[in-house]
């Protein structure tokens, strides 16, 4: 899951963006609403963080900016302002949630992954295709029950293809996915993880194939021939 954080304090973002990183979260990170702006109108995120206090204006008239072109992208506002009237003008404007500074990574963590369940979002708590079992809450893989190790990265890329099975996945739609910006993507390094995930995979008996549509992107089904495959 991509996520964007508009935040201007360098080392509150630098901590969220290793704890969500650490939770198989893409994170980019914007020190000023104009640049976050942008970004939001370029690239799909998932969901927004938002820190209220900015340099270039104030983050409430950001979120109703983004209502107002018809963004639906879930908005998590992360800030001071610890008042009754803060939180009810925040959520006024359209955002979607309210978490007060300080807080701890791990309910950060919660609060995004419930936000994308919800109707329209994109995480359901468990996926599963044929033996393998992808747990949001836990950021953890499973075959017949028993815990695969998978990098933060083999998990990303394993997540987004279990919640789009059967359909060919572009290469940058995946790189967008388990890269952020700030990422030095070489060209081959979306293929290296393919290619470890692959392998992880088979050692761990899961009946499924991740597929190369050759200059396209991937796909993941039920492996042929598996009791799983549809009939």
């Amino acid at each position: 899951m991509r996520l964007l954080l508009a935040e201007d304090n360098a080392r509150v973002a630098a901590l969220i963006a290793e704890g969500l990183g650490d939770e198989g979260f893409a994170l980019d990170w914007f020190g000023t609403l104009g640049d976050a702006r942008h970004a939001l109108e370029t690239i799909r995120y998932d969901l927004v963080l938002l820190d209220l206090g900015m340099p270039d204006g104030d983050g409430v008239a950001f979120v109703r900016a983004v209502r107002r072109s018809q963004n639906v992208t879930p908005i998590l506002v992360i800030t001071a302002r610890s008042g009754l009237d803060d939180r009810v003008t925040g959520l006024d404007a359209g955002a979607d949630d309210y978490l007060i500074k300080p807080f701890e990574i791990p309910e950060l963590a919660a609060r995004c992954r419930a936000l994308l369940r919800r109707p329209g979002g994109c995480l359901g708590t468990i996926l599963t295709v044929a033996n393998l079992e992808f747990s949001s809450a836990e950021h953890e893989a499973r075959v017949a029950g028993h815990p695969v190790r998978l990098s933060p990265r083999e998990l990303a890329l394993l997540e987004y293809l279990m919640r789009r099975v059967g359909r060919v996945v572009a290469k940058a739609s995946l790189e967008e996915a388990v890269y952020s910006l700030a990422s030095e993507v070489t060209p081959n390094a979306l293929e290296a993880v393919v290619s470890r995930l692959r392998r992880k995979l088979a050692d761990s008996g899961a009946a499924v194939t991740v597929h190369t549509a050759y200059g396209i992107g991937y796909m993941l089904s039920p492996a042929a021939g598996s009791a799983y495959e549809p009939a």
